[in-house]
Formats: structure tokens, C-alpha cells, sequence
């Protein structure tokens, strides 16, 4: 099987702070109630998922698991027998991050908003009037889908292999990176779009899942698959972009 040497480099990705909201987002919940313990294992789950697709983490990621693991641990300690912090004032221990996650939030809806004003300008003070071509109809715009929302989307299907270890040990992976995409790019015409957990249906084994999910984030980066997420949190479609 290629998964283990097929090293994954993503430009899509965000840093562990964007990981964080994602995660207090998808519990509905409000930053500063956040359950340390819940969380940080959450986000060693992501971490964990990172690795076993061998995808390049950033060191912040691992700095930010340190960081979660001692805020959790301060947590549980009685306060008598806490040790001293310099320049901490705040009895609770996840002050200080709640405090980073409301700055960073602030500074990224923020950017969101301007980068919205700018798109919305370039609809304004054309040099000229000319006739054009019809715009191509692609459909209605594809909401915000990101990396965590797609590994997410994985670990939902492996789960149904945690209970069939051994399945993988009578199955063949047979297949490479190489195999799934032009499997995919056979199999699914310019235009037509797809329940993302159907394209593991067939799968027999773990590996092959695996494969079948780096051959989408692969697909994804040559700029042939796009996704979308009609509902918050719901069913992802993948979609195969039309011919030009």
C-alpha cells in the first residue's frame, strides 16, 4: 500500500487556534465555556488522524497539544496544591486561551469581513461598458468547507472499520494513490457530484480508505474535485468541476 510513504502537503490548511473554533463550533458551544478535558482530546484525535495520513503538521499544532495537556492537567489539580504562575491572576486555567481564541476570532471575522467588502468592489467602477459572454451557469456558490470538516468526514468512516481489525489482515491493499484517482477520474463525469462517505463504500479495509481519502485531497489540489456542505456540520458532497 502507498499510504505509508505517501507524504500529504496541503496549502489549504489553517493553524491550531482555526482547529480549536472549528471544534467549539461543531460542540455549539460558547468559548468561555469550554470543557478543557473535551476539547483537548477532540483535538488529539485531529492530531492523531494528521499523522496517520502523514500529513505535514505545522510545530504550532504540537506546541498547542502541550499546551491543552497542561491546561488539563492544572484543571484537575485542587487549587492548594497548584503550582505558581508568574503574571497569572485568574483562578481558572483556560483564561489565557479563552482570551487568545476570542483575540484570534475577533482578528479572522474581521479579515473575513474586508476580504467580502473587496470581492463585493470589484462588481463597482468597471473601466467600461462591453458586451460580454453570458457567464457560465456553475450552480449556486459552494459554502466554506475546510480541511477539518473533510478529516472529520473520514474519521466518521473509519469508525466502521474500529470494530474489524482484522479485516485488513485477509484483504490485499492493493491500491496506491495513483490507482483511486484515475479510478475516481473514470468514474465520476465533469459536473456530477457525490455523498463523500460513497466514495468508501467498496472499500474493504482501513488501508484502502485511507488511500481513497488521500486520492480526494490530492484531486482537490490539482483543482479537479471541489466540496461542499449544504448544512452546517452535515453531509459533504464532492463534486467533480465541469469541463471548460
Amino acid at each position: 500500500m502507498e499510504a505509508a510513504e505517501y507524504k500529504v502537503r496541503l496549502d489549504i490548511f489553517e493553524g491550531p487556534l482555526d482547529l480549536l473554533l472549528y471544534l467549539i463550533k461543531k460542540d455549539e458551544v460558547d468559548i468561555h465555556n469550554i470543557s478543557i478535558e473535551r476539547i483537548t482530546k477532540q483535538y488529539l484525535d485531529y492530531i492523531d488522524t494528521f499523522k496517520m495520513l502523514n500529513i505535514d503538521l505545522a510545530s504550532e499544532f504540537i506546541v498547542m497539544a502541550a499546551n491543552l495537556m497542561y491546561i488539563k492537567s492544572r484543571t484537575l489539580l485542587p487549587k492548594s496544591v497548584m503550582p505558581p504562575e508568574e503574571d497569572i491572576e485568574e483562578d481558572d486555567p483556560r483564561w489565557e486561551l479563552i482570551r487568545q481564541l476570542i483575540e484570534y476570532k475577533k482578528f479572522k471575522d474581521a479579515a473575513g469581513f474586508l476580504s467580502r467588502k473587496e470581492t463585493e468592489q470589484e462588481d463597482y467602477f468597471a473601466l467600461a461598458a462591453e458586451k460580454v459572454a453570458p457567464p457560465v451557469d456553475e450552480g449556486e456558490p459552494l459554502p466554506d468547507v475546510n480541511i477539518f470538516d473533510l478529516i472529520r468526514a473520514f474519521q466518521n468512516v473509519l469508525k466502521r472499520f474500529e470494530e474489524s481489525e482484522d479485516l485488513g489482515d485477509i484483504v490485499d491493499d492493493r491500491y496506491t494513490v495513483a490507482d483511486k484517482i484515475e479510478y475516481m477520474l473514470v468514474h465520476l463525469e465533469p459536473g456530477r457530484s457525490v455523498r463523500f462517505s460513497s466514495l468508501f463504500e467498496q472499500a474493504t479495509s482501513k488501508g484502502e480508505v485511507i488511500v481513497t481519502f488521500l486520492a480526494v485531497l490530492e484531486l482537490m489540489k490539482m483543482n479537479q474535485f471541489r466540496i461542499r456542505q449544504d448544512d452546517i456540520l452535515g453531509e459533504i458532497e464532492v463534486e467533480r468541476k465541469p469541463s471548460t
